[in-house]
């Protein structure tokens, strides 16, 4: 058996900055929060459960998708209507998006949804199993979320 995802941490430049798109636009209960010297970190998730992101602020520059790493933070919901709903407030906070619109996971395919870019550069999805049927594929032969 393997072992089941715990939580995703994510090194963050400003924890203010990025608590702003996490816990304000995307919805996150911040569980816990605290300050080493100059070091904050927060740990996110549904109020009352488990964390599911932890933001630690220690990181210096911008994400940087060529080097080894964390690929990309995939986030699902239920209905493609909640990620256009996701897509409407962070366009109206000015985040910068990887493709235009709601796409989908792979030509042809019934699943798929937006990816963007948190304050530090780090490619965020939020998709839908179902919904984006006959949106386009920005890749015809590869899945969506791969290749930036």
């Amino acid at each position: 058996m393997a072992p089941r995802l715990a939580h995703t941490g994510l090194n963050v430049t400003d924890l203010d900055r990025s608590l702003a798109l996490y816990r304000d636009l995307l919805g996150f209960a911040v569980l816990a929060e605290g300050k080493e010297d100059d070091r904050r970190w927060a740990l996110l998730g549904e109020s009352g459960g488990p964390p599911l992101v932890t933001l630690w602020q220690q990181a210096q520059g911008t994400y940087d998708s060529g080097r080894p790493g964390l690929h990309h933070l995939a986030l699902g919901v239920d209905t493609v209507d909640q990620v256009r709903a996701y897509e409407d407030a962070l366009r109206a906070a000015g985040t910068d998006f990887a493709h235009e619109g709601v796409v989908a996971h792979r030509e042809g395919g019934a699943s798929g949804g937006i990816f963007f870019h948190d304050p530090d550069g780090i490619r965020v999805e939020i998709s839908a199993p179902l919904g984006p049927e006959g949106a386009p594929a920005p890749y015809e032969a590869a899945p969506t979320c791969g290749f930036f």
